[in-house]
């Protein structure tokens, strides 16, 4: 599991690709490779959560535009080992050990 955190800036560019990519994280999220995505409260960026390998990312970035995109910037990629709620390791995501 990989986060993707995001920088915005008030570009008008940025806005005018958000159509089109949230449409490519619709169908990421339906072909199950997307598990959340979405912006800061305040809009200075975002966090997206996805159950992919890191040369997948790699590849789902260059086939994506808005991540070269005036007002958007790549922050960080960090793997993630979530212990509770749907993507923990058996997916009964009840208990913490």
């Amino acid at each position: 599991m990989l986060i993707l955190e995001l920088a915005f800036t008030d570009a008008p560019e940025r806005l005018a690709a958000r159509p089109a990519h949230r449409k490519q994280l619709a169908d990421l999220h339906a072909r199950g490779k997307l598990v959340a995505a979405g912006p800061w409260t305040d809009d200075s960026g975002a966090a997206l959560i996805l159950d992919v390998s890191r040369r997948e990312l790699d590849v789902l970035l260059s086939a994506d535009p808005y991540y070269r995109t005036p007002g958007v910037r790549v922050v960080s990629v960090r793997a993630w080992a979530p212990v509770v709620g749907p993507a923990a390791p058996g997916a009964g995501g009840g208990s913490v050990e």
